[in-house]
């Protein structure tokens, strides 16, 4: 099926089939709505395309993901950072799991029937993930787990965790990576509430957690290149979905009676629209070459600077929405939004890689 006929057809399917939110509001209503819309899509087929047969998809172009990530964002079926997360962990579990455990495991998070969590930043490696301490140790053919991750998403929801862990010297050759099942016994989630209300993020204690041998990810030693291979997936097709929620909330933004200032609304607009470009050039870059690399950084630097115009434009043209206790989902996402410059990767570091690696700028 091509794009253009994918659109329309899963546009006339979700005008038929209602998966608008309930009235409930809050994460684990977040949570419960997202596993809802991935089992409908699922059952109906619409979430398996443009993932290989091999891992429970039906094929086709990763392009077909972007546009159903595009129509469940700009529809508000579910909230895009959290419904990305298949699109950071999926492409990883194919590529380095052995693959019968790829195949028994993707479905499950594809269909709904599971939440994953993504288990790389510590207290003190955060930006620095070569420096990370949490260690496993061989014990016969299995590996023990102890160490202490943070800034975990939705973990106390997740059954299953892509956790990065050294097992060799310092530096990034002595990392790997496993599959970790969440209900192992030595695992403890400890919620983190943020500044705009949500416990989204959570801290995660291992104490000595088993590991069976075959879920390691690779080869002991390749975390680090499984860690950079992920890397780019955040900020690729996850950006397109964000990004047709970031222009559904400017929608929202003129339905809601702003003052017109045609200067903040056309730089809020252009932002949005340059990283939408920005985007749909890395949509390409995915299909033609099925790996991206280093450029996705500037997906990232724009993504961010548009996130957060848009919030600085609504709280500038809808006074009150922002600074008044209780003023309701603006006040909210404008609080997340100033996170946009450190999640995924902060912008210093991003302008770092760009600066070093697309534009060979040396270390300085």
């Amino acid at each position: 099926m091509n794009v253009a006929d994918f659109r329309r057809e899963l546009s006339k399917w979700l005008d038929a089939h209602d998966l608008s939110p309930g009235d409930e509001h809050g994460l684990d209503a977040q949570v419960a709505q997202l596993a809802r819309v991935r089992r409908a899509l699922w059952e109906a087929g619409w979430m398996r395309h443009g993932w290989p047969p091999e891992a429970g998809g039906l094929g086709g172009p990763s392009v077909l993901r972007a546009v159903l990530g595009e129509e469940v964002a700009s529809r508000g079926l579910a909230e895009p950072g959290i419904w990305s997360m298949a699109e950071v962990l999926v492409p990883t579990l194919i590529d380095y799991a052995p693959p019968a455990l790829a195949a028994e495991m993707v479905p499950r998070l594809l269909s709904g029937r599971e939440q994953w969590c993504q288990g790389f930043s510590e207290p003190g490696s955060g930006s620095d993930l070569a420096s990370l301490s949490t260690r496993a140790v061989r014990d016969g053919d299995d590996w023990l787990v102890s160490g202490q991750k943070v800034w975990t998403s939705l973990a106390q929801y997740a059954a299953r965790c892509v956790l990065l862990a050294r097992t060799g010297d310092p530096g990034h050759g002595g990392i790997s990576a496993f599959l970790l099942d969440m209900d192992t016994p030595g695992i403890r989630v400890r919620p983190l509430r943020t500044l705009h209300g949500a416990d989204e993020f959570a801290e995660v204690f291992l104490d000595d957690v088993r590991v069976p041998g075959e879920r390691l990810l690779g080869a002991p030693g390749d975390g680090w290149r499984l860690a950079m291979d992920l890397l780019p997936y955040e900020r690729s097709t996850c950006f397109w979905h964000r990004i047709a929620h970031l222009h559904s909330r400017l929608d929202r933004l003129l339905a809601d009676g702003c003052e017109p200032d045609a200067d903040c609304l056309g730089a809020a607009w252009l932002d949005l629209h340059t990283a939408r470009c920005r985007s749909a050039l890395t949509q390409r870059t995915l299909a033609e070459a099925g790996r991206l690399g280093p450029q996705t950084s500037v997906d990232k630097i724009l993504l961010a600077t548009a996130e957060q115009r848009l919030y600085d434009t609504a709280r500038d043209l809808l006074p009150g929405t922002v600074e008044l206790t209780g003023a309701g989902a603006w006040r909210t996402e404008y609080l997340y939004a100033r996170a946009a410059t450190v999640y995924g990767g902060t912008a210093e570091i991003q302008r770092n890689i760009v600066a070093r690696r697309l534009l060979d700028l040396g270390k300085e």
